[in-house]
């Protein structure tokens, strides 16, 4: 009873909805709580706002104090000059100025030199220069000195006005300026050698004159500031190494906390409100990744594709949490997931798998802008440089790793470039960034090469290198078929050259198509003789001349079930089990129900009864497989091949294929129908290419010319007559 329950149990696990949501509870748990660790060990640090023990720094740490920098910018901006343009008609205005002043100076004297009392005429200059009864007091002085002053003293004010006057003007006024400064620009006009009351006379007769006849340009007085700001040196507080950061008891400040961001803590405190905030984010990215490869790449949507991405997930974030703090974060190897995911499933994928795992470390550990630029554009070029990697040759993963380091460090070379318009670059700084990210792209190349057999062994996932490998005609298995079964051997050659043109023409897998064609005939190896390819190499007669029709189709239609036993025992992947079972799909073994027409009747026998056992097709390379099979043994059985005759077995082919619904599961288009029937009937026009046919005397014919010539052909090539 309780193995039955124990079994049930297992069948309840193993069911895809199940074991996806246990995996996804797991991973989330895991990354949860890494991630979480570095706060618990912060709080371990500092409590409540105050240092749990000394802090001392392990390296020699700059941190700018922000506050005071942005303090001493705002201070030298605001004593920026305000660059200033004329206004609209300003010769206009300035004459209108300079016409008022004359007709002020020329009202003054007109006043001078009347027979008026003094009292009238310092009434009169008053309302002249709109000097009220309030100001009497301040200006008495001014108009005594302008009505009682020489002939000569006043031509001079009327001399030095008109020229200070002018002197405002060319240097031009803004409104501000008039309202705030007036009295310091035109004092700093005014002559040096003049009188204190003749100073004050000409300032005041300009200042009743004076309008503005410049404006602020804003946008160049701004970028004035802005340079001017940007002069300004970062004010730095240096935490030279071995140095204490905080002392215990001691409550840290603002640039202590970020001393301690800078030696790589989360200084933000944690709570069970933020652990949940950590698990969101988490959840919410994974459950992404998760519904996309559901919906959208369904055939990667299996138990082993799940905990590989599981993974490999928990796997850089072991590395990235405990990654020591005087290393800087770009030795993260992202890049290496990006290929790996690349080339366990595909380039989309991989794109959404790359980008949600930044996501989950850069907002969790509180990593920089530069930092996630450069993981983004690592991990996409990753993606894109698996996609165009050639699977025959391992080395190609160390070469993408070159490329991939480059691109990371031009990334991080143009991001402190773009720094530098708002803080000085540090030299050796760059230089270590730059070097430390190219390093990360070849590391990543070598992992991503030296796990790929680890990953495939552990997941039983095939890839395209695991493909390559099988394709190696040293493999036991191709050795064993060669010489036990050659003319098998022989035909899957053939096939698998018109499968892997036909999958490369249809943009479906070539590879796969290649591989499965090698292996497809395995079964034959139970029974070798029993088939008519192995028959003429070792020269014995056909045993199914002796077999009756439906022994000899229970002989023949058993090879893919034992090509499945076989390929179990050499352990080869499951999908090559596919075109072993399926390359025959439900079809019929047309020769032997032929032969049981002819000796039993129709009406004894149905075409039910001479039909293979294995599945349909179920992928596009599984049916070309099928196609290529039967249109290479048919093509070779053409006594004379002519190219008519080749094209109409082809189609034939296919036809009947099609007729029988073999095809149904495969998603072969009519379109894609075409294009191998094309392809077909091309390969194997150039196979069967004729040989001229030599003169039985050739050789014999030359070696008597030779006698003429120079030529040397040896004599065992000379054929002897008989005597």
């Amino acid at each position: 009873m309780s193995g039955k329950v124990i079994k049930k149990s297992f069948e309840i696990l193993t069911q895809p909805k199940i074991t996806g949501s246990l995996v996804f509870l797991i991973t989330l748990v895991l990354l949860t709580s890494l991630l979480s660790s570095r706060y618990y060990l912060f709080n371990d640090l500092v409590e409540n706002g105050k240092a749990n023990r000394d802090i001392v720094a392990p390296k020699t740490i700059t941190i700018v104090d922000k506050n005071k920098t942005e303090q001493q910018k705002y201070e030298i901006a605001q004593k920026a000059v305000p660059i200033l343009i004329p206004i609209q008609d300003y010769l206009s205005i300035n004459n209108n100025i300079k016409n008022n002043m004359e007709d002020l100076l020329a009202s003054v004297k007109s006043v001078r030199e009347s027979k008026s009392t003094f009292a009238e005429k310092r009434q009169i200059v008053n309302e002249i220069l709109d000097i009220t009864k309030e100001k009497q007091s301040l200006d008495a002085s001014i108009v005594y000195y302008l009505l009682k002053c020489s002939k000569k003293s006043f031509e001079k004010i009327e001399a030095e006005s008109a020229q200070t006057l002018d002197m405002v003007l060319n240097n031009g006024l803004s409104e501000e300026q008039l309202l705030r400064k007036s009295n310091e620009i035109i004092n700093n006009n005014i002559k040096n050698y003049l009188s204190e009351t003749q100073k004050l006379s000409i300032g005041f007769l300009v200042k009743k004159v004076l309008q503005p006849n410049r404006i602020v340009d804003e946008n160049t007085t701004d970028l004035a500031r802005k340079n001017l700001m940007k002069a300004v040196k970062p004010i730095t507080i240096t935490f030279a190494k071995g140095s204490k950061i905080v002392k215990e008891g001691e409550a840290v400040t603002k640039i202590q906390f970020e001393a301690l961001k800078k030696m790589g803590f989360n200084i933000s405190q944690i709570d069970f409100i933020g652990i949940m905030g950590i698990c969101a984010l988490v959840g919410l990215c994974m459950y992404i990744v998760f519904y996309y490869v559901k919906n959208f790449e369904s055939k990667f949507s299996s138990f082993s594709y799940y905990w590989l991405m599981s993974l490999l997930a928990i796997s850089i974030t072991i590395f990235a949490v405990f990654l020591p703090l005087n290393i800087p974060v770009y030795i993260i190897p992202i890049p290496a997931i990006s290929i790996l995911i690349a080339i366990f499933t595909n380039s989309r994928i991989s794109l959404v798998y790359t980008t949600t795992i930044v996501i989950i470390l850069s907002m969790s550990l509180q990593y920089d802008i530069k930092a996630i630029a450069v993981f983004l554009i690592g991990g996409m070029v990753a993606t894109f440089m698996a996609d165009m990697i050639n699977y025959y040759r391992r080395i190609d993963l160390v070469k993408a790793g070159l490329d991939i380091g480059l691109i990371q460090s031009l990334t991080i070379f143009s991001l402190l470039l773009l720094q530098n318009s708002i803080d000085p670059i540090n030299i050796s700084l760059m230089t270590a960034d730059v070097a430390l990210s190219f390093t990360n792209g070849l590391i990543c190349g070598m992992i991503a090469l030296g796990t790929l057999p680890l990953i495939e062994s552990t997941f039983k996932i095939i890839t395209p290198y695991g493909l390559a490998e099988l394709a190696d005609h040293n493999q036991a298995l191709l050795k064993r078929l060669l010489f036990e079964a050659p003319g098998t051997y022989h035909h899957s050659l053939m096939v698998s050259n018109l499968a892997e043109a036909a999958a490369e023409a249809i943009n479906a897998n070539p590879i796969l198509a290649r591989v499965g064609a090698y292996y497809h005939d395995i079964g034959k190896l139970k029974r070798p003789l029993f088939f008519v390819e192995n028959q003429s190499y070792f020269g014995i007669e056909n045993p199914h001349d002796k077999l009756n029709p439906r022994l000899s189709k229970m002989v023949i239609t058993t090879h893919p079930k034992d090509g499945v036993e076989i390929a179990k025992e050499y352990k080869l992947p499951a999908i090559v089990h596919q075109f072993i079972s399926q390359h025959h799909g439900n079809g019929i073994a047309t020769y032997f129900y032929q032969q049981a027409l002819k000796e039993e009747g129709p009406e004894n026998i149905s075409k039910e009864q001479f039909r293979y056992t294995g599945p349909k097709p179920a992928s596009k390379e599984a049916a070309i497989l099928m196609l290529a099979d039967a249109a290479e043994s048919a093509v070779r059985s053409i006594k004379n091949p002519t190219p008519e005759a080749t094209e109409e077995v082809i189609d034939k082919i296919i036809k009947e294929r099609l007729m029988d619904n073999q095809l149904s599961e495969s998603n072969l288009t009519q379109k894609d129908l075409k294009i191998i029937a094309l392809t077909f009937n091309r390969i194997l026009r150039g196979m069967q290419h004729h040989r001229i046919k030599y003169h039985e005397n050739m050789l014999e014919a030359l070696g008597k010319k030779n006698e003429n010539t120079n030529l040397q052909i040896p004599n065992n090539l000379i054929p002897k007559k008989d005597k």
